[in-house]
């Protein structure tokens, strides 16, 4: 059998995976066996934490509403159940910013709702 060079072909794939890995620390961003390792792990890493990243940033919403809500006289549990019985469909997320960026606005959609 003849040998196959595969200088282009290889060197790319190569060059690829050094690229994803370019700002990792030491040997874990040069040589190429190690460099695989981390970015096989830290491709695992990313996609365990994207659904954690979800379920963390819904937490924080409700404790910011929670906290919002409380202020004005009720809990976040009567707030939820106040908006749903008068049709009112914002999201938590849009909710927690409204706590944030604007008080007065908060506090006049829990006494309409009331």
């Amino acid at each position: 059998m003849t040998r196959v060079k595969r200088g282009f072909i290889a060197r790319k794939r190569r060059k690829k995976l050094l690229t994803l890995t370019s700002g990792f620390r030491g040997t874990h961003s040069k040589l190429f066996r190690t460099a695989n390792q981390q970015g096989m792990k830290a491709l695992a890493y990313s996609h365990r934490d994207t659904g954690k990243r979800k379920r963390d940033l819904r937490r924080l919403w409700i404790i910011r509403l929670n906290a919002a809500a409380r202020d004005n006289g009720i809990s976040y549990n009567q707030l939820i159940q106040y908006l749903y019985k008068n049709n009112i469909f914002l999201n938590r997320k849009i909710l927690a910013q409204i706590a944030i960026l604007d008080k007065l606005a908060l506090s006049a959609i829990i006494k309409e709702i009331k």
